[in-house]
């Protein structure tokens, strides 16, 4: 039957559609439930639309304050693990040193460990360092679990690169630091900003490893759980989708440089 042969044709197209709609519904109720206005506490029933919360985002005691933090130990976060990640992945591609192969297989240990595992035991070295815990266990336990998705995404990169470049620009008598900055940076860029995006995701949303190490710091995600006891605010809502909006926006953003980098170089 005619519907049968286009369905084997684009069961591939249609299986794919089907696998977006399911990731993406919970942020369609996301953004839905951020017009609500319930009339007690829990936003969790639909009751009439309103624009109260999206004028008044802060109106929630310690929500911005809570998000603001999020945001701060996410951006050094970054920083830290993308700096750290690039630097691992090159020594990891392009030198050859005792227990190489070890430490290559030890890098997957945090992607690998359940997070619980690893936060108990972050939790019990700063104990035993006599460290407070506050902003700072914070933000080594995020560097530490994020260095290794971003020795994978660049450490990718890297191996697909093409040496003749490199030996291309020293031929034209480029230093090594000009070499690395003219040449190998940009060619690597594409991995580094995957690893920093992906590293900034992590940080931003982690819960587990931020709940043992946190001390008496509340980020965005200890917010939302301690909001979840008492009532959910529709301004949680309202972040939530904000923050979904600009993730959409830099990904298309993101695909449209990439698409007109391409057209210029067949042009």
């Amino acid at each position: 039957m005619p519907v049968l042969r286009w369905i084997r044709r684009n069961l591939v197209v249609i299986a794919g559609l089907l696998t977006l709609a399911y990731m993406i519904l919970p942020n369609i109720v996301v953004m839905v439930f951020s017009f609500n206005k319930p009339n007690g506490r829990f936003n969790y029933e639909w009751q009439r639309f309103s624009l109260d919360a999206w004028k008044d985002p802060c109106g929630v005691a310690d929500l911005c304050g809570s998000l603001s933090l999020s945001l701060q130990i996410a951006f050094w976060a970054t920083l830290g693990a993308t700096a750290l990640g690039t630097a691992v992945a090159f020594a990891l591609v392009r030198y050859r040193f005792r227990a190489r192969g070890a430490i290559s297989s030890l890098i997957f240990l945090p992607m690998a460990m359940p997070e619980v595992v690893m936060a108990a035991s972050l939790l019990t070295l700063f104990l035993n360092m006599g460290a407070q815990l506050g902003f700072w266990t914070v933000l080594i336990a995020h560097i530490m679990f994020c260095l290794s998705f971003v020795v994978t995404a660049v450490k990718a990169r890297v191996m697909s690169m093409d040496p003749r470049l490199e030996e291309a620009a020293r031929d034209l008598y480029a230093g090594p630091v000009q070499t690395f900055v003219r040449v190998t940076l940009p060619i690597a860029a594409p991995g580094i900003a995957a690893g920093a995006l992906l590293a900034f995701a992590l940080s931003f949303d982690d819960f587990i490893i931020t709940n043992f190490n946190a001390g008496s710091t509340v980020t965005f995600p200890m917010f939302v759980w301690g909001s979840a006891q008492r009532g959910t605010p529709v301004q949680i809502n309202v972040i939530g989708t904000a923050m979904f909006i600009i993730a959409v926006m830099v990904v298309l953003v993101g695909q449209l440089i990439a698409s007109r980098r391409k057209s210029s170089a067949r042009n």
